[in-house]
């Protein structure tokens, strides 16, 4: 999610349409950071509706991923609060601690187990009819040997 536009709006000079873009950006930072708060606390309540923002990042934050934060600072005198504030946003954003896991699927492990069950069945077929004494070329009594 690229947060252009999250600059204080004095220093921007926007106005109008840009000015209200800028204004609804900083309110879902507000929104964001607020959740950050309550996930680095721990707390048992994370306001996650509280914008369409925090709501697309919901499962990036808490959820079931590993999540990538790039923060873009200046390195100008002049930017020094806006720079101060976004690292003090990436740390404590960095403080989230998540555990992403596979997810996993009951009916897809099932097929995996029968596919291999189905595989130790035909080569058993196989053995057993090998014991039985059919002579090379001999037809097999059953056709789990010819599909293999």
């Amino acid at each position: 999610v690229d947060l252009a536009g999250s600059e204080r709006a004095s220093a921007s000079g926007a106005v109008g349409a840009r000015l209200r873009e800028g204004a609804n950006i900083n309110l879902s930072l507000s929104s964001l950071g607020n959740c950050i708060n309550a996930l680095v606390a721990g707390a048992a309540h994370v306001p996650y509706r509280d914008s369409k923002l925090t709501r697309l990042l919901q499962n990036a934050l808490g959820g079931n991923s590993a999540t990538l934060l790039l923060a873009a600072v200046s390195p100008s005198a002049v930017n020094a609060p806006e720079t101060i504030s976004t690292l003090r946003f990436a740390d404590r954003a960095k403080q989230i601690k998540t555990v992403a896991r596979i997810n996993y699927d009951p009916a897809h492990a099932r097929l995996l187990e029968l596919l291999a069950e189905n595989e130790r069945l035909r080569a058993r077929v196989c053995e057993l009819e090998a014991r039985s004494g059919l002579r090379p070329g001999e037809r097999p009594r059953s056709k789990a040997c010819t599909i293999l």
